[in-house]
């Protein structure tokens, strides 16, 4: 194998193939790179037998400077191949293997040759039939991927609830997160293929790959994916992007989801952000974290307390006010991560008891869906709440 390329260009590619790589691992050839170079272009694969990232370079790329000499392939350690091409002083490299898996990495006077395994050995990417292709546009998916990620889980007591689970259903798609203290729902229209309105299907992805991949695609215009009973492979012109899905049956949250409200306010997101924030100085130098808001028609007052400390009090402006008067009780950086999700728009946050979760949604949803995008947060008892 032989060929020369653009270090920024294939820099680039081969950040995207590393998310894959595992750090560690019981497969050692999977802490490697694969490198397949071909009269079409090249292609790069990494993999961690969960996730697999393949992506192609083309010749046709002018900005790529990409020349194919000698087809081949070969297996090349990913953090010393990595580190080498970040440090070659110039921005055009060749790459020349031998009999031996040997790969010598030139650029102008430096040289540096690196052992490497064969790419038969490499494991074979999984078979996904693409009788169903659902194209989505890459900003859209992103919002989802980024609306959704916020409440998913970091305990791995539950592995389900580190997922954010999908529901392809009605030509809408309708993504949901929990971790059991919040809940956050976005629900989007689908562009469904000819003849597959009537397509269901249900699936977890890890919250961690689709938030890598929301990196990845960035600046992209659309994104297709196809579906299997445990994999997913989601797919651009030169990207393939495979993930298993998470085994185990999501628990039902739309009962968790309820239009109802005794009490009720309007809020620009981003001043209450600001507000909630300061609170939580107080509220993070005590080990429960606890906030308080006391709503009444006369004023809104937000409260942190920290018993070593000391206290913070701020009299919130709303824009509405329906309902009885409440005091509620919770974990601040729940709500300040919500509202960070509604930009400087105003929402709409409606709550049922002092026990009982409380919602936000857009003020001004457009969308024609119920729900589209909501967010629920559980309060938190206190001994006099």
């Amino acid at each position: 194998m032989k060929f020369s390329v653009n270090r920024q260009g294939f820099l680039k590619n081969l950040v995207d193939v590393q998310r894959a790589i595992p750090s560690k691992t019981t497969i050692p050839i999977l802490t490697g790179i694969k490198l397949v170079a071909s009269e079409e272009g090249l292609t790069l694969t990494g993999s961690d037998s969960e996730v697999s990232i393949e992506v192609f370079l083309p010749i046709e790329d002018e900005e790529l400077q990409l020349t194919v000499q000698e087809p081949g392939s070969i297996v090349l350690p990913a953090r010393f191949f990595g580190e080498i091409v970040k440090k070659l002083p110039l921005n055009l490299f060749s790459i020349e293997t031998n009999d031996q898996l040997q790969a010598t990495i030139t650029a102008g006077s430096a040289s540096f040759t690196l052992n490497g395994l064969s790419a038969v050995d490499y494991p074979q990417l999984p078979e996904i039939e693409k009788n169903h292709v659902i194209t989505i546009p890459v900003p859209l998916f992103r919002q989802v991927i980024v609306q959704t990620a916020v409440a998913v889980s970091t305990a791995e007591s539950r592995p389900i609830l580190t997922g954010i689970h999908m529901v392809i259903k009605d030509n809408k798609l309708k993504a949901v997160a929990t971790d059991s203290h919040r809940l956050s729902q976005r629900i989007i229209p689908l562009q469904m293929p000819a003849g597959s309105d009537a397509l269901t299907f249900e699936m977890t992805l890890p919250g961690k790959t689709l938030l890598e991949l929301s990196r990845i695609i960035d600046g992209l215009e659309t994104i297709d994916f196809a579906i299997t009973d445990n994999q997913i492979l989601f797919q651009t012109e030169t990207l393939s992007f495979y993930s298993r899905l998470l085994e185990g049956m999501y628990p039902d949250t739309d009962r968790l989801i309820n239009d109802g409200a005794n009490t009720s306010i309007t809020v620009v997101a981003s001043e209450l952000v600001a507000a909630v924030e300061r609170a939580s100085l107080m509220s993070h130098t005590d080990k429960n974290n606890i906030a308080t808001l006391t709503l009444s028609p006369e004023r809104i007052l937000l409260t942190g307390k920290s018993p070593e400390v000391g206290t913070v009090e701020e009299e919130i402006a709303v824009e509405n006010f329906e309902g009885a008067p409440l005091e509620i009780s919770f974990n601040p950086d729940y709500l300040k991560e919500a509202l960070k999700l509604f930009g400087s728009s105003e929402a709409v946050i409606n709550f049922l008891e002092a026990n009982r979760p409380f919602t936000l949604k857009l003020k001004e949803d457009h969308s024609g869906i119920p729900h589209s995008f909501i967010q629920l947060v559980t309060p938190v008892r206190t001994f006099n709440g």
